[in-house]
């Protein structure tokens, strides 16, 4: 049997990342083999991995990274604040970034069977090594590509250090009215760009609501449908971006600010961490006792 030294467990702890007792565990299964040792290291992730698949994973970060006339936003979910801190996790965001702008898959279910270039491994495989690196759950969750022309401008904005991430496409103006519009975003948080841009069903939705809302007031139900016509315009302007008073401004709305800068606004994304996510809250002290049984 080969000798175990310590300098043979720190190339192997180098290459992968892994804990030093792992990687000593590893090289003494597979007879001082770093090759064998890695794969050994794999595949004991893979199956730490697969006991975490079941956490929920709602904070992390979500990022924007824009190259030429293409740009992409995305969110990556780990488990704690404390991970999306992590230069190991910021780098996997980054390495995310780069396929899906080059790629463009359809969904986060084609991106994940991609092969990364590189490395090697498909997205899921690299994600899945990240996950027994770093020890948590982590989750491509979700992204968006935009393509722009040479008379259109992106902007972009993080907040809170990527906890809400806003990119907005303009035509005409320039990178700061773009920038204004995606701090607005980030902000004032629009669902949709323009009224017409509204899903069938959340109109349908909203003039129920509202209508019961009316009939409970106890109005006449000949005046509950001209007053339903006045609330539904109220409700598209709070969701609408081009229709939204302007953050900087609010005498004006962002429509009435892009024009002044001979400016429209074509396409937008905004991405707050975990949002929809039912989070699980624990005691942080148990929390912390149960990541060091493992």
């Amino acid at each position: 049997m080969a000798a175990i030294n310590a300098k043979l467990v720190k190339e192997l702890r180098d290459l992968t990342g892994a804990g030093i007792m792992d990687c000593k565990r590893a090289l003494t299964e597979t007879d001082g083999d770093i090759k064998k040792a890695i794969d050994v290291l794999r595949e004991k992730g893979v199956a730490k991995a697969a006991k975490k698949s079941s956490r929920i994973a709602a904070e992390g970060l979500s990022e924007i990274k824009i190259s030429g006339a293409k740009a992409v936003a995305l969110e990556v979910n780990s488990e704690t604040d404390f991970v999306a801190k992590n230069a190991e996790f910021q780098g996997l965001i980054d390495t995310l970034a780069t396929h899906l702008l080059k790629e463009e898959p359809a969904d986060v279910e084609t991106a994940l069977t991609q092969s990364l270039e590189g490395t090697g491994e498909t997205v899921s495989e690299h994600i899945t090594a990240a996950i027994a690196k770093i020890g948590e759950k982590i989750s491509l969750r979700r992204f968006t590509v935009l393509h722009k022309n040479d008379d259109e401008t992106f902007g972009a904005y993080l907040h809170m250090g990527g906890r809400i991430a806003a990119l907005v496409k303009i035509k005409g103006g320039d990178a700061d009215t773009a920038k204004d519009v995606a701090m607005h975003v980030a902000a004032i948080k629009p669902r949709y760009l323009t009224e017409k841009d509204i899903p069938e069903d959340v109109v349908a939705h909203e003039k129920d609501v509202l209508t019961k809302e009316a009939l409970e007031e106890g109005k006449p139900a000949n005046i509950v449908e001209k007053m339903i016509v006045g609330r539904l315009k109220k409700f598209f302007k709070e969701i609408c971006l081009l229709d939204q008073p302007f953050v900087k401004d609010g005498d004006i709305t962002v429509r009435e600010f892009l024009k002044s800068k001979n400016a429209e606004a074509s396409a937008f994304v905004r991405y707050e961490v975990g949002e929809g996510i039912e989070k699980k809250t624990e005691n942080f002290a148990d929390e912390v006792k149960a990541q060091m049984k493992q």
